[in-house]
Order: C-alpha cells, then structure tokens, then sequence
C-alpha cells in the first residue's frame, strides 16, 4: 500500500484528485514530498496547493526534522517533514470511499506551544474536536484516531487548529494521516462481546511505537474500536504486539487515564440467567510500573482486580460472575489509579485489557 501511494504521489505532485484508500498512508500522507522553493518563505508555505495532494488555508508551515524553534528541537516521528498549523490554518484532502462504510482516521500530532492545543477533525458532514495537551508518549508526539461513516463516495478529509494564539503561528505539529476500513466484528457462541480481543480497530503506523489513541464518545460518536465505545473523559490507547506486550492476538487496550479512561460495551442478557465475564489484566512492557487495580462491571455487580505491575510485560485472569437483572446489561473497564511511566518523561500510563469473554453459564458450573 505504501509503495502504491509513493507511485500515486509522483504521477500526480501536484493535482487535487481523490484517491482511494481502505488502509494505510493518503497519498503523501507523512508529507515527504513538499512545496518548491518558491511556494515558501522561510518554513511558511505560501500557495494553496504547494504541498502535493494537499489544500492547505491560512498559517501552515512545512517542518523539516531536527528544525529549531528557539530552545526546542523539533522532531518528526515518520520520516523528514511535517507540517506544523498555526491560528485558523488546516490541510484537506479528497479520498474515495464507499458509501456506508465506516472507516478511522488516524493520525500523529506534537504540541509546540499551548498547553490547551485542539486540533478539528472533519470529513464532509461530520467533525470532531480532539484536545492534544495531554502528552501520552515519551517522545512527544502521539497518534489519534477517529471514525466516522460515510454518506458519499468521495468525502474531504480536514484537519484544522481552531487555536487563537498570540502567536499566529504557534500551533501543533501534524504528520502520518491515515486510513482503514473498519469492520463490525459478531457475536459468536464463544463470545457474546463483539471485538472481545480488540483485533478490530484503527490504522496503527508500523514504525510508530507510541500506539494509538481513541477519543472518548463525547468527542468520537463513531468509535473507532468496533463494538466498544469510550465512555470517559479521556481517551484510551490501543496498542499492538510488535511495540508492547498484548496478552492475546495482535491487540488490546491500555487504560492510561485512572478513572477517566474507560471502555464499554452494551449486551444482551437473560434477566435471571448466570454469566461470567473472563478477561486479562496486565501491563505493556512499556516502563509503567507499580501498583494497579482495573474494576470491571457487570450491570450492578462489579470486581476489583489488583496487578503488581514491573512495567516489563506479563498478564493475569480475572472473572466476574453476575446474574443478570435486564435485558441489556453493560460491561465496563477503568483503571482505578493514575499511573505514569518510570523513565522520567511524566507520561500516563495503565493496565492492559484483552481477551475478554462473555458467556452465559449453568448454576452448578465451576468457572475458574
């Protein structure tokens, strides 16, 4: 796929055509191919549509690796450039799509300035208003995703800094913009939980080792975590096995925010009927050590469980056994405590959830 977005890139360096894209990079997606020098002045660049397969309005700079702004070296986390969007400035680009597909957007973005950055992300109909003062990663950049579904078969896709600095052009730095195809995964008879193992969910860059975070609902109403919506005020982050340590599969879900980042899922259940509902805690094996406890829910019944994390890796099972009292029940994970990494750079942290299971069990079943 990223061969054929370079290739698609050069054909067309400068013309404004919508491509398609079901997973990976949009065409100059990380921004390696950039304005001549007469498009720019200094790092500002000053024509529309210098930058290839790109639309750009009002402050937008282009940003080279290793660049200085004052005391700060300014890094890019995928290759040579980035381009940086300053008071009321944003890039857009046409893509094909299918028409009620659902799709996540996932993008990196570092703070340069403000601690109250946000940064608007839009397709044609839809948008959605993602704070990046908090810092996640221990080298400052950190990848969102967001989702949406879609009502045409060609859509816009906007990234914009509705920020209003003293500064015009203070504001966040953007690179790696991507795009997948979401799928609603089924409930089997081994699962009643749809996406019980989080396979499913955004684009993740492979080079990127900060994984990806997922907005909560009231600023995401598409959830780019197929069968789970973020119902918290912060986000969670969904992590992969080539940069953490995941307890099943390829994937699963660190809660990096104590009681504010939390995942749910609503079911239906028998009212008066036994379930169990089985999962791991563990840690990423990414320096976020020490005492933590997830609390799972079930309806009304809830369970505590502790992990004494060393911040290298390594898992537990855990149960709850409820019976349901509805026809809908809903199923919760929050980490109890605030959790920041051991390697000094202040970052937030938390357990890891994955591999959970809901099924419905006899009475006179032994569970674990």
């Amino acid at each position: 796929m990223y061969r054929t977005t370079v290739l698609l890139v050069l054909l067309c360096a400068t013309c404004q055509v919508a491509f398609s894209v079901t997973d990976g990079l949009l065409p100059n997606g990380n921004f390696e191919y950039g304005p001549k020098p007469h498009e720019m002045k200094g790092s500002l660049v000053t024509q529309p549509k210098a930058i290839p397969n790109w639309e750009i309005s009002g402050y937008v700079e282009y940003i080279k690796s290793g660049q200085q702004q004052g005391d700060m070296l300014l890094i890019v986390p995928e290759g040579d450039f980035a381009v940086r969007l300053g008071n009321e400035a944003s890039i857009k680009q046409k893509i094909k799509v299918t028409k009620g597909i659902s799709y996540a957007i996932t993008f990196s973005a570092a703070r340069t300035c403000a601690q109250e950055e946000k940064l608007n992300v839009s397709v044609s109909y839809d948008y959605g208003i993602l704070p990046v003062q908090t810092m996640y990663s221990s080298n400052g950049w950190d990848s969102y995703a967001w989702a949406f579904q879609a009502q045409a078969n060609e859509i816009e896709v906007s990234i914009h800094n509705p920020g209003v600095e003293e500064d015009p052009a203070c504001g966040p730095l953007i690179d790696s913009i991507a795009l997948k195809v979401l799928y609603n995964p089924k409930r089997t008879r081994a699962n009643m939980l749809k996406n019980g193992n989080f396979e499913e969910g955004p684009y993740m860059f492979p080079n990127a080792s900060e994984g990806v975070l997922i907005a909560p609902r009231i600023e995401d109403e598409n959830s780019p975590l197929p069968g789970w919506m973020v119902e918290s005020l912060k986000a969670v982050k969904y992590i992969d096995v080539q940069h953490f340590s995941v307890p099943e599969g390829k994937r699963a879900v660190e809660l990096v925010a104590g009681k504010e980042s939390a995942i749910a899922q609503v079911v239906r259940t028998t009212p008066g009927k036994l379930y169990a509902l089985t999962f791991a805690v563990g840690d990423a094996n990414n320096a976020c050590g020490g005492s933590m406890i997830v609390e799972a829910y079930a309806g009304k019944d809830t369970i505590k469980v502790p992990y004494e994390s060393k911040g290298k890796g390594g898992f537990k099972k855990a149960i709850l056994k409820f019976k349901a009292v509805s026809t809908h029940t809903r199923v919760m994970f929050l980490s109890t405590y605030y959790t920041m990494k051991n390697d000094n750079s202040g970052s937030l942290c938390g357990p890891v959830i994955d591999d959970v299971q809901l099924l419905g069990v006899r009475s006179n079943r032994r569970l674990m």
